[in-house]
């Protein structure tokens, strides 16, 4: 499979190292980048992708033929890049899915995936068990809370300031509310909000804790139906470079390649 990459970060950085060490079998076509010596960087150790294309724009991601592109940027990439993609025929993997909270912008992508029968691919990210949400969600899904806790590093300190958290020494609540609105304020924090939403059909109450002790970030979720109440705690480690990053997400993405590149009649999970 011919793979193209948008957003050269941390992220990538731990999908770049699967790939470069052979354990997923793809050709990486192309890797794109606002600051294209990220990318140079991450190609220079990598002995087996030698012809990949560095790119500074969503046009030569297209001219390097990619049968499949991962989004590993921002919100805003989602918004600029995936539509175009996806009318091009190009599937795409997106990991920024608190951009699909935006109401036109998924209906825009859906039309997209219709018109050219492209697909979108969301991994399950940074948490567990959305397997059995969405498993839940034709009997209807009553309610679903999900707090978040991570280090106080890991937020916009623009943002904690702008609601009132100028200095944080102890776990605090920086957020309570609507998942759509956690998803505007903490953009890169609080993807796995999107993530439940689509696969619940049902936006999440959000709780959005900084503690400047916490060495993981965790996510606590209850989701209740008819059917099942499910509690889920998870605590990842976060990435070295990104706290912001739980390590889990890039390796849920990892395992969505292998799932797409290998042939097995054994498939485990929903």
């Amino acid at each position: 499979m011919r793979v193209g990459i948008i957003g050269c970060g941390a992220i990538c950085s731990v999908i770049m190292s699967s790939v470069c060490r052979g354990d997923v079998e793809v050709e990486l076509v192309a890797l794109m980048d606002t600051s294209p010596e990220k990318c140079e960087k991450l190609l220079k150790n990598c002995v087996t992708q030698r012809s990949t294309a560095i790119c500074k724009d969503i046009d030569c991601v297209l001219e390097a033929r990619p049968q499949l592109v991962i989004e590993a940027a921002s919100q805003r990439a989602v918004r600029d890049y995936v539509p175009k993609l996806l009318a091009r025929g190009v599937d795409v993997v997106v990991l920024s899915v608190g951009a699909l909270l935006d109401e036109e912008l998924y209906r825009g992508v859906v039309e997209a995936t219709k018109s050219s029968n492209s697909k979108v691919y969301i991994p399950s990210g940074a948490i567990a068990g959305i397997d059995a949400v969405k498993a839940l969600a034709p009997l209807g899904i009553e309610r679903v809370e999900l707090r978040i806790y991570k280090n106080v590093k890991a937020f916009d300190p623009n943002t904690l300031k702008r609601l009132g958290f100028a200095e944080i020494r102890e776990r605090t609540k920086v957020f309570e509310g609507s998942g759509v609105d956690a998803s505007r304020l903490f953009p890169a924090n609080v993807n796995v909000v999107a993530t439940l939403a689509l696969a619940s059909g049902k936006i999440p109450w959000v709780k959005l804790y900084a503690d400047p002790t916490l060495t993981k970030n965790i996510h606590e979720i209850e989701v209740e139906s008819p059917a099942s109440r499910i509690q889920i705690r998870v605590e990842n480690e976060p990435h070295p470079e990104n706290p912001k990053t739980s390590y889990l997400a890039p390796l849920s993405a990892i395992e969505l390649l292998k799932e797409l590149t290998k042939n097995t009649n054994i498939l485990v999970g929903t």
